[in-house]
């Protein structure tokens, strides 16, 4: 395969704005289906006479796990049958399934629908990233995938009070609406736009023996095992936060209509630390770097557990330190993957395929172990976040058979 390099044109057939605009488009969908929704869970809960309370976190949950599991299989089926191909499937899978949500009587209709948009985001997430692989090289592909989290980085910010405002004007079943507009809009740029970036004759032909070859290859790593478990447990506590937000901070806190103000801090508190670490990772290393900031989660974790069980509901002690949480894990989660991913050379992209199945399937299941256990205080969540993080460094410390901090 040979990506765009000098004055050739891209494959996709784009100019460059447009092309980081609709890889950006592509890969934030996920963030906005997940995050656009957390101001209406209390709507949708009382809407379709939920017994229990905590079941509206499986909204969210459920929509990570179709997700995650999806990714198994669509990097395959794109070098398989090309991108385009999977590409608009999974946006039409996205699409129809946004709108069947608007149509549920049920928490049970509701969930199917959402475990098929989950499935169906899984396809833009993946080829958009291996469209970028395709077209670029290089310091240019690096700059292409810069500028796509920089605009990726804005939508957890903006997409829940975005669907406040959308409550403001209709009930809950119009965010769904509004999720199925955008699917739209995506399938249709994309498919009068975008150009296939993997021609027939460079497709890779299906073979059993490779493909669990390159499994066997990446569960025999012991680092790519050992930091993958590690950033599940990481996951996990996040994935828990964003289920239980919307209760945390509306029901135990009381901020009402400003929870998506709060909410957009810590997307705000993320973004700054991705970028703070991708400017120092070089220099100080992806160990080193990782390494201080998870023993920095973990005393930040555990001093929650301290403040949850001695002040009970301060939110400006919880905010402080959620804030910082939410700062370690954006030098933590990037650079976790990235050490994961190091070692495996040839079957990259079916090591990406399985650390993004086990870390965002399992920090789904994770997540919800701990959200589903809120009592109108943070102190589950709040030891949730100690658990984990202490489970993570445990890992890396086995991993790295205690030579911890070192490049």
């Amino acid at each position: 395969m040979t990506a765009t390099t000098g004055g050739q044109r891209p494959r996709h057939g784009l100019s460059f704005r447009e092309f980081v605009a609709i890889a950006a488009a592509l890969m934030a969908l996920n963030a906005l289906a997940t995050d656009i929704m957390l101001p209406a869970l209390g709507d949708i809960a009382r809407d379709l006479m939920v017994s229990d309370p905590n079941e509206r976190q499986k909204v969210v949950i459920v929509y990570l796990l179709g997700f995650g599991c999806a990714q198994l299989v669509c990097g395959t089926l794109s070098d398989l049958y090309g991108r385009r191909t999977v590409l608009l499937t999974g946006l039409v899978l996205y699409t129809a399934a946004a709108v069947l949500s608007t149509f549920a009587q049920t928490m049970d209709q509701l969930l199917l629908s959402r475990l098929l948009q989950g499935i169906g985001c899984a396809a833009p997430r993946i080829v958009a990233v291996a469209m970028v692989r395709d077209s670029y090289s290089g310091a240019r592909m690096g700059k292409v995938m810069s500028l796509v989290m920089m605009v990726f980085m804005t939508v957890p910010v903006l997409a829940p009070s975005v669907g406040q405002a959308i409550l403001l004007f209709g009930e809950w079943r119009s965010i769904f609406l509004v999720l199925a507009i955008c699917g739209f809009i995506l399938f249709a740029w994309s498919g009068a736009r975008l150009g296939e970036t993997l021609p027939a004759e460079e497709r890779s032909p299906f073979s059993v023996r490779e493909m669990t070859g390159a499994f066997a290859t990446v569960l025999r790593t012991r680092a790519s095992v050992g930091y993958m478990l590690a950033l599940t447990f990481i996951i996990g506590a996040l994935f828990a936060f964003i289920a239980s937000a919307q209760q945390v901070f509306v029901e135990t806190f009381g901020l009402g209509s400003l929870f998506p103000v709060m909410f957009a801090m810590t997307g705000i508190a993320l973004a700054i630390s991705s970028f703070f670490s991708a400017s120092v990772v070089e220099r100080i290393g992806l160990r080193p770097l990782s390494h201080v900031a998870l023993v920095f989660y973990v005393l930040v974790s555990l001093t929650q557990v301290v403040v949850a069980a001695t002040w009970g509901t301060s939110l400006v002690a919880f905010a402080g330190l959620l804030i910082l949480g939410i700062f370690a894990f954006g030098m933590i989660g990037p650079n976790f993957n990235a050490i994961a991913m190091e070692p495996l050379g040839r079957v990259a992209g079916t090591g990406a395929a399985i650390i993004g199945f086990v870390t965002t399937s399992g920090g789904a299941l994770l997540g919800y172990l701990v959200s589903s256990h809120y009592d109108g205080t943070v102190l589950p969540l709040t030891a949730g976040f100690a658990l984990f993080s202490i489970s993570a460094l445990v890992i890396v410390a086995v991993t790295e058979r205690g030579r911890m901090f070192k490049p």
